[in-house]
């Protein structure tokens, strides 16, 4: 079909390259070990060759022992950097149409240099443990909004520990969409402030990859306690959960794709999971002081989460 998701990148690559950008490209190239969420999709040779013949520059990244799951393009506007697009969206005709996910960009040179240093480092040395060596500050976009990016899994643990400090100390609303739960901070600060009912709290998950996760924490001794969690956290709060296609081989993906969390008027938004495996993997999240953006985010959150069995919010 001409006018597919394939097609649409195929032909803005091509006129791109055409009018002398230089367009390069990185992907995961495979993933041999299990992993609790579905691995990621399999590449398409053949539309990385036609890529390729047009003058595409690519490169591969081996997603063993983890996943190069950057999910961002950075762009340029009279050569220099100037804006960057990032979000939860894997480059597949599935994501684009048959499960949730949120890209945004950000107009900044600032914060656009970052992901381009990030890039740079990962094409000069396609090793996903290399990405995130570098920790950026806050910066103020053109309007006063204040953004700081991290990237994992260099920056892990600080971007866990600060999305636990957001969920800790709001004190208006939490929202959470992210097809798995499974960071520890993360799941067991949430579960905390469940228990203690102060704060509006609502979100969505995949109840199919929270089966499989749950299955395999039975297994492990040691994270028993992550059930009970999970348990307290969507039995007393409000969360939808959608029960996608079980991964296999040719089946269609569907999953609830999106990752957001919102504490008060702050976001947390990029290809983050809230999980401990996405703690090693290459992944970035843009963390937005915004009571705007805060809102249109927790009001996503909320249209998905009721799509699939949360109570809507209650009216104040």
């Amino acid at each position: 079909m001409e006018d597919s998701p394939g097609n649409t990148l195929f032909n803005s690559f091509q006129a791109a390259v055409q009018r002398g950008v230089a367009v390069r490209l990185i992907f995961n190239e495979d993933h041999a070990l299990a992993i609790p969420v579905p691995p990621p999709p399999e590449i398409d040779w053949s539309f990385v060759h036609r890529l390729e013949s047009v003058g595409v520059q690519v490169k591969p990244i081996p997603g063993v022992p983890d996943l190069m799951h950057h999910k961002y393009v950075v762009r340029d506007a009279g050569g220099a950097v100037a804006s960057v697009l990032t979000g939860s969206t894997n480059w597949t005709n599935d994501s684009w149409n048959r499960e949730e996910n949120v890209m945004f960009t950000v107009a900044s040179s600032e914060v656009a240099g970052g992901y381009a240093a990030n890039f740079q480092g990962l094409w000069d040395k396609p090793i996903v443990a290399l990405s995130g060596r570098v920790s950026l500050l806050w910066s103020a976009l053109a309007d006063g909004t204040r953004v700081r990016p991290y990237f994992c899994p260099g920056r892990s643990l600080k971007l866990v520990h600060a999305m636990s400090r957001s969920i800790a100390s709001a004190q208006k609303r939490i929202r959470v969409c992210s097809p798995v739960i499974t960071s520890g901070p993360i799941l067991g600060t949430l579960a905390e402030v469940v228990e203690q009912a102060k704060v509006d709290i609502a979100g969505v998950y995949d109840a199919t990859q929270m089966d499989e996760v749950q299955r395999q924490w039975g297994a492990q001794g040691g994270a028993t306690w992550k059930i009970a969690a999970f348990h307290t956290i969507i039995g007393a709060a409000r969360f939808g959960s959608k029960r996608s296609t079980p991964y296999a081989k040719g089946t269609v993906h569907d999953f609830m794709h999106a990752k957001i969390l919102v504490a008060d008027d702050y976001v947390y938004i990029g290809s983050f999971n809230l999980s401990h495996s996405g703690e090693s993997n290459a992944e970035n999240v843009i963390q937005i002081e915004s009571a705007e953006v805060a809102d249109i985010c927790a009001a996503y959150i909320d249209r998905v989460a009721a799509r699939y069995g949360a109570p809507p919010p209650a009216v104040a």
